[in-house]
């Protein structure tokens, strides 16, 4: 399918912030429901030959309701008492509770593959599904402004880069499940007792690591090398050392200088500090640096579906269920590794299929996920299915 469907510069207020165990943006879940529900209204509509799916999260703005030095607490508010007891509270004079909520502001683009072809009633579609998203809510918040919705053909070049500047400046949610993956394996052959939950945090935590001081080291090798007297590179033996996180191994040729090097009164501070830096202890005054996470890219922990830890159960078997007629089953949330790319990476029509989300699922999990270029790829399009089978297709189909 090459119809894309775009709703350009949603205004949304009040969307649900915490997604499963993170926070600062609304799980995929929540857009893939927004376009599911809509898809859903097709069906009943004059417009049911028109199937939508899938669907590509742009961010533009945001705005997490936070307060703090950190903005690390949410902020409160006080809501009408709806149980009995809190209301007899209420009546007796008492406040109401203070509930903390997790809300944002935000300005986000949806992109939706549309199967099938409106034609001439493409202006009548467009109203109508805007009118439908308006009365609609995105993440638990409010639309309240819909910039434009348009159709676009990315099989035009020029669509594509129509659509790509309505897009600009904006932000595209990519899955980076692989990179995670990757360093699980990684982290294995380290230690077969790793978790996934570890891997999973190096991507996510702030971590820092001690390096033993050495800006006295660092301001005499650079000495030495600006005069003239750096030994077969040593000095940039000593930068491409600092590179790497420190782990007490030391190479040999800034070993050797160091201890042929005199123990006089101009050297002593410097060679204390080596002495310290050569084998530190808890006392030694050391500086902190961020450690880099697995893999490049702007990498933000997501929430990506559900896992299943119980059985389907009949409806009437459980309690409190949302209906009377729905099984339930009882699920976790999975949690998973996306990019913010931007939009002007794109530089292609496949760029732009890659980054819509899809329902997927099987044995008990639930999952967003994204098609890749190796699966584009391996499809192909119709023409080139049809060359494969007949050597002269024109005859054939004649």
């Amino acid at each position: 399918m090459s119809l894309y469907l775009l709703l350009n510069r949603i205004k949304v207020e009040n969307a649900n912030t915490i997604a499963g165990f993170t926070w600062g943006f609304p799980a995929i879940t929540h857009f893939l429901g927004f376009a599911h529900n809509l898809a859903r209204k097709h069906a009943y509509s004059s417009f049911a030959d028109l199937k939508l799916e899938g669907c590509s999260v742009v961010a533009h703005e945001h705005h997490v309701h936070t307060y703090g030095n950190y903005n690390d607490r949410f902020l409160q508010s006080k809501n009408p008492a709806y149980l009995k007891k809190d209301a007899e509270e209420v009546a007796k004079g008492s406040s109401p509770s203070i509930i903390e909520e997790g809300k944002m502001n935000m300005t986000v683009s949806l992109l939706i593959a549309v199967e099938g072809v409106p034609g001439r009633r493409t202006n009548e579609w467009l109203e109508w599904v805007k009118s439908q998203c308006l009365r609609q809510r995105l993440a638990g918040g409010s639309i309240w402004k819909i910039g434009a919705v348009a159709l676009f053909d990315l099989s035009d070049s020029n669509d594509f880069f129509r659509l790509k500047r309505q897009l600009l400046p904006g932000f595209a949610l990519m899955d980076r499940s692989e990179a995670l993956a990757e360093h699980y394996q990684k982290c294995l052959e380290e230690n077969p007792q790793t978790e996934q939950i570890d891997a999973w945090l190096d991507f996510v935590a702030f971590k820092q690591r001690a390096r033993p001081q050495s800006n006295l080291i660092s301001a005499y090798l650079k000495d030495r090398a600006k005069a003239g007297k750096d030994i077969k590179g040593l000095y940039e033996c000593w930068n491409k050392h600092l590179e790497s996180p420190y782990e007490g191994k030391i190479p040999d040729l800034l070993k050797a200088f160091f201890s042929d090097l005199p123990a006089s009164k101009e050297h002593k501070q410097l060679l204390q500090q080596w002495a310290q830096y050569m084998v530190p202890d808890a006392k030694t005054p050391a500086d902190w640096t961020y450690q880099a996470k697995p893999a490049g890219g702007y990498l933000v922990p997501i929430m990506t579906g559900y896992k299943a830890i119980s059985p389907v159960y009949d409806n009437h078997k459980i309690m409190n269920t949302r209906d009377a007629e729905t099984p339930v089953c009882f699920v976790e949330s999975v949690h998973s590794v996306g990019e913010w790319q931007g939009v002007h990476r794109f530089r292609e029509a496949g760029d732009i299929i890659v980054s819509l989300w899809h329902y997927q699922f099987e044995d008990g999990w639930y999952l967003c996920r994204q098609t890749t270029q190796e699966a584009i790829a391996s499809t192909g399009n119709l023409d080139d299915q049809i060359l494969a089978m007949y050597d002269n297709p024109e005859d054939e189909l004649v």
